[in-house]
């Protein structure tokens, strides 16, 4: 079973290769000889280096109190979420699970090994308590793979302690610097022995070209959404906080960039794709729906005075979201892992390898982003003006419904169109964010009200009160009634307004 841990550290270097004593820096009372540990660790990656280019570590380390697997997520600059899983020969499933996203079915093999002699010292408070951990590694690098040689260096690393305060960092390192210790250059150990042992020369890796034609904007908004589906898959297989939400936005934004943008793009390829991603928003769906509904439902029970909470409503609410939630997830787990959510992995990279570009993708982005998002802006209208003429019930429902995918699918056009139109498409985007918003709200009341049918009616058959779930019924109601009559002004001062204004005659501003 795979353990997780906040690493919070920092690297220096230094021509002395020493440390200085950090006794009374910041709270450091007392400085404890721990004295000194081998570490032999074995970085694994595919031959591409693939998570190396993400910033991931995956290794198998021998000696000190962690050996095991480790793969390390960067979250911030000195900050990793680091992953813990028992020896074992090959890697564990639980860690191999978690960069699948990014190797698929490439092997992973060992491409580096690191032998450290480490000379530990622990800082400690005036009471004994361990602030944090400060070292002395001298560092024998060796490549295992593509024909490079061998390095050495020697470098200080300071760790904080679980739960300690980041700010003692910034006191240790004023002691540091002024002993003359500089912070490192390499982010990482593994950082640095890929550049110091690399065969001949390392080539810098560079992203693509700045976006000039028409095809150029709509591939790069493309590359971003591929990207965040690949980084969000092990933060949703780690189920954590709005990972679901963000992946599940990626998928749409994606799928909505092919549809729009039609004319740039052969629909007779990216049709199959944009089937696929329908179906993966679908399955994200699931948790998400229930994440945003057991959050609703609860904040709502919370705000009701004790005496409207009758039976045990808080209970059974917590009983249902949280059995949903483990069945939801564990599915999701399955599809992350499925062979069809990993071929449409592929299926996106190929696409951005090989576009399938159409004449217009050639073109000057003005007229040709304009006038697709143009046309999704003309959908969103219609959809709008038919809901906003029917009568309150559930027809009026559904029509809101779809003009809240209309408007999801004209702001993410918006978006991608941003950078070459400007000022339009950006207020687009921002009136549409607003837009989707209201009727968001006002399809999640519709979903709680139909839970809250369903979670009342089971326990009146067990025998208990439903009189709260009446009143969180009531409730939802009202604000059902409230939004729909907030959303013809917000339309036409805000939705209805930016969209007449937007690319008229198709030129830039801004």
């Amino acid at each position: 079973m795979a353990d997780e841990k906040r690493e919070i550290e920092r690297k220096y270097e230094s021509d002395d290769s020493g440390l200085p004593d950090l006794t009374g820096a910041g709270p450091v009372a007392a400085v404890l000889d721990k004295g000194l540990m081998e570490l032999d660790a074995t970085y694994y990656d595919t031959v591409d280096e693939r998570l190396a280019a993400a910033a991931l570590t995956l290794r198998r380390r021998t000696g000190g109190a962690d050996a095991g697997w480790h793969l390390k997520f960067p979250v911030a600059p000195g900050v990793r979420d680091e992953i813990q899983a028992p020896l074992s020969d090959t890697v564990p499933e639980e860690i191999a699970a978690l960069v699948r996203s990014r190797v698929r079915d490439t092997e992973l093999v060992p491409l580096v090994r690191l032998r450290s002699a480490r000379d530990v010292r622990h800082l400690l408070d005036a009471e004994g308590v361990l602030l944090a951990e400060a070292s002395v590694d001298a560092v024998t690098a060796e490549r295992l793979s593509g024909g490079g040689g061998a390095a050495q260096w020697t470098e200080i690393e300071v760790e904080l302690a679980d739960g300690g305060d980041p700010a003692l960092l910034d006191q240790l390192e004023k002691r540091l610097r002024k002993a003359g210790v500089r912070p490192s250059r390499s982010p990482s150990k593994l950082a640095r022995a890929l550049e110091q042992t690399a065969p001949g020369k390392r080539r810098k890796k560079t992203g693509p070209p700045p976006p000039v034609t028409a095809g150029d904007h709509v591939l790069a908004y493309l590359r971003a959404q591929r990207d965040a589906l690949v980084e969000l898959d092990p933060a949703v297989r780690r189920d954590l906080p709005d990972a679901v939400h963000r992946m599940r936005v990626a998928t749409r934004r994606a799928r909505s960039t092919l549809r729009t943008f039609g004319a740039l793009l052969d629909r007779t390829v990216t049709d199959p794709l944009g089937a696929e991603l329908k179906w993966l928003a679908g399955e994200l769906g699931v948790d998400r729906d229930q994440e945003v509904l057991a959050d609703r439902l609860t904040t709502a029970l919370d705000a009701l005075p004790p005496d409207l909470v009758t039976g045990p409503v808080p209970e059974r609410l917590a009983a249902w979201s949280q059995t949903r939630h483990a069945h939801a997830h564990a599915h999701l787990t399955g599809v992350l892992d499925s062979r069809r959510h990993l071929a449409l992995l592929d299926a996106l990279d190929t696409l951005l390898a090989d576009p399938p570009l159409r004449g217009a993708a050639g073109k000057k982005p003005d007229k040709a982003l304009a006038k697709a998002v143009r046309k999704d802006v003309k959908k969103l209208t219609d959809a709008m003006e038919h809901a906003l003429a029917l009568p309150p019930g559930q027809d009026r429902d559904l029509a809101l419904h779809e003009a809240r995918k209309k408007a999801k699918r004209t702001r993410y056009a918006a978006e991608a169109a941003t950078e070459a139109l400007g000022t339009p498409a950006s207020a687009l985007t921002r009136a549409t964010k607003s837009l989707t918003t209201l009727l968001g709200d006002h399809q999640d009341s519709v979903m709680a009200r139909r839970t809250l049918r369903e979670l009342a009616a089971v326990a009146h058959a067990a025998g208990e009160n439903t009189f709260t779930y009446g009143v969180l019924y009531a409730g939802e109601e009202a604000r059902a009634v409230a939004t729909e009559a907030e959303l013809p002004r917000r339309w036409k001062e805000s939705g209805s307004k930016a969209a007449r204004k937007a690319f008229g005659g198709g030129r830039r501003a801004g």
